[in-house]
């Protein structure tokens, strides 16, 4: 199996080490891990492609390359660019320093990664580890993620749905803020939304007397309720979630086409 792997908290993250090691294990001794990496962190970004600035691409070594661009771009360019005479069979992106559950899901360069995948026909898989009491203080807080990544990667392969539709199916899968001794199992379920936490502004004045603005965020250890992504990882299970890149809110289209007719 050739596998690409990126992630949006740059070439240097530790939790790319992580997936690094998770890629291999799922790859095999005659597979290859490809690593197309942002140059620098990308949180945030989402869905984000430069389309109106081009992205610089340096090899670092054999397989693996870093790109002043975005998640989305490290796709792009790995399909069209770097192996696109060998193109990948999955791509896997992560493991991101923190969770990309609930409302988080909507920002997440991690996500858009594998997104960007999906549009482009190649099975995609995003990982995250939650950060909380029960890992933060471990030697290695992405232990949960490390010790069962290749085993749920595996299980998504093995007896996924991957659909061939416009727009096909990918994974979001977030492992629990506990040490892997403790994480119970997995858990299909679906996005949560934090109800009392949401992205905010906060006004600073720097030395040199100018006004900036940073976004805040808030307290990640609220439930989201019974079949959902945050709940089940407060409580010890590794989430995951089928995602399509399709906004459309098909549960409304027939009542609406009644309202406007």
């Amino acid at each position: 199996m050739r596998i690409l792997i990126t992630n949006d908290d740059g070439i240097n993250a530790p939790g790319l080490t992580t997936l690094t090691a998770i890629a291999h294990e799922v790859a095999g001794k005659d597979g290859e891990v490809w690593t197309v990496a942002p140059a620098f962190e990308q949180s945030g970004v989402g869905h984000c492609i430069s389309y109106a600035n081009p992205s610089m691409i340096s090899q670092i070594e054999d397989r693996k390359y870093m790109i002043e661009g975005s998640p989305a771009d490290c796709v792009l360019a790995s399909l069209y660019d770097v192996m696109k005479d060998s193109k990948p069979d999955l791509v896997l992106s992560g493991v991101n320093r923190g969770n990309n559950a609930a409302d988080n899901t909507l920002y997440s360069g991690t996500i858009g990664a594998v997104m960007e995948a999906a549009l482009q026909g190649v099975p995609g898989i995003a990982l995250s580890q939650f950060f909380g009491v029960g890992n933060r203080d471990l030697d290695d807080p992405f232990e949960p993620a490390l010790v069962h990544g290749a085993a749920t990667v595996r299980a998504l392969l093995d007896k996924g749905i991957w659909t061939n539709d416009d727009y096909r199916i990918f994974y979001n899968i977030n492992f629990p803020p506990f040490a892997a001794k403790d994480v119970k199992d997995m858990k299909v379920v679906s996005q949560g939304f934090r109800k009392q936490t949401n992205f905010g502004m906060e006004a600073s004045i720097s030395p040199n007397g100018r006004r900036y603005l940073w976004i805040t965020g808030g307290r990640q250890d609220q439930p989201t309720g019974a079949g959902t992504d945050v709940t089940a990882n407060l409580d010890g299970y590794i989430s995951v979630t089928p995602m399509r890149a399709d906004l459309t809110a098909h549960d409304m289209l027939a009542d609406l086409s009644d309202r406007l007719k």
